[in-house]
């Protein structure tokens, strides 16, 4: 008796999609009039290939030239991984760096091999900058010019496939998870450490348990879900961008929250603002104003407006509120394997938004005296309008933390 053949299923992005990718960059190196494309960014390079890895001070890099034919270039620690990952047959490696000859050396060679001489398209001058690397830029490397192309590849990172939406909403699932822990383990006299380490602990087991071995973080910060508050509790929480502290809760802190997990290097993100015990009338007020500016973004970002239009509506509510002096940042950004991506919903950021580009829409206000008040959700731009990926309660009701 025969037996149909069984696919495994999974979460990964498939090959056919990532081969896609890679031919329309060759269709972009002919169009330009170019000889190839070389790519050192690592986020571009698992885009395009698969490939996940830890950027070091050794040089790495994927390229393409006009006929399709593709090279990763590697250290000798990485040979294996990218051959077990990428699929691509030809992988030039290096012993190590600084070296003797330099690493950039055996690209030269494997350029030239190529027919890579003359008009070169890369995403950088050059390997950059990572925890003390120097080399020759690509341009010194080949004695030609180096024609920019991150515009083309981040823009067409920006348009999510229907598999890389799939796996921003997984990511946002167990943010959401994570985040629920965070709130029941918050209580007064407990720290910002020992809330997060739980909830993110057990809402990872959770997805673990879950998904098994359909699970992989494949990024360089996660290795699964979290929530925590990176030291935004009390009057910290007027500063954005603060660094977790150990804080212990108090009764009448305010609290802004991130959650989020790396799904296959996806990421989403979920933000809240909370409160230990009851909110004053000012509280009270400015989280209304918070409300509803990202009520006033969400109604504004649709297919067909440009990324200024939401910002500008954000910064009216503000202006006519006398609040511009408690802004401090853009309504929002791109997410996808990056947390932070193009384009920006900012006021100096025309772009067109369009079908399948993902947003983080999260006005905030940040009054020292009273606390930051800052809602994130991660939102995806459909056809007729858009689909918020997060779900966590908005209200502020469900949003504060008994005290006694």
């Amino acid at each position: 008796m025969s037996h149909a053949s069984v696919t495994r299923p999974s979460l990964e992005i498939e090959r056919a999609e990532l081969e896609g990718r890679a031919e329309r960059l060759v269709e972009h190196v002919r169009a330009e009039r170019l000889t190839g494309a070389v790519i050192f960014d690592r986020d571009a390079i698992l885009y395009y290939t698969g490939f996940a890895f830890i950027p070091t001070e050794r040089p790495m890099a994927f390229v393409v030239n006009q006929r399709g034919e593709k090279v990763m270039f590697v250290p000798r620690l990485e040979l294996e991984h990218a051959r077990s990952r990428t699929g691509i047959e030809r992988i030039e490696s290096y012993v190590e760096y600084p070296g003797d000859p330099h690493p950039m050396e055996v690209l030269k060679r494997a350029l030239s091999e190529l027919g890579i001489r003359d008009g070169i398209g890369a995403d950088e001058d050059g390997y950059p900058w990572v925890f003390g690397y120097r080399g020759p830029s690509l341009s010194e490397l080949t004695g030609t010019r180096v024609k920019p192309i991150r515009a083309f590849i981040e823009d067409a990172m920006s348009i999510k496939s229907p598999a890389e939406l799939g796996l921003i909403r997984e990511s946002a699932r167990w943010g959401h998870l994570a985040h629920r822990l965070l709130q029941r383990y918050t209580r007064v006299g407990a720290t910002e450490t020992e809330a997060s380490l739980r909830a993110s602990h057990e809402a990872t087991l959770a997805m673990m348990e879950t998904l098994g071995p359909l699970y992989r973080s494949q990024s360089m910060f996660s290795e699964g879900a979290s929530a925590g508050y990176r030291g935004q509790i009390g009057r910290n929480s007027a500063i954005p961008h603060a660094l977790a502290g150990n804080l212990a809760f108090q009764r009448g802190d305010v609290l802004v929250t991130g959650a989020g997990a790396s799904m296959w290097g996806y990421n989403s993100e979920l933000e809240r603002t909370m409160f230990v015990g009851e909110p004053s009338q000012p509280q009270r007020q400015m989280f209304a104003h918070m409300v509803r500016a990202q009520d006033l973004a969400l109604e504004a970002l649709c297919p067909g407006a440009r990324c200024a239009d939401v910002d500008r509506a954000v910064r009216r509510h503000y202006e006519a509120n006398d609040l511009m002096r408690f802004w401090k940042h853009h309504t929002g950004h791109a997410i996808g394997l990056r947390y932070h991506e193009g384009p920006f919903l900012d006021v100096g950021d025309e772009t067109v938004i369009r079908p399948g580009m993902v947003f983080t829409v999260e006005p905030g206000l940040y009054v020292p005296e009273l606390g930051g008040f800052r809602h994130s959700d991660t939102v995806a731009v459909t056809e007729v309008g858009i689909e918020l990926l997060t779900y966590y309660p908005r209200d502020l009701e469900s949003l504060i933390i008994p005290a006694d």
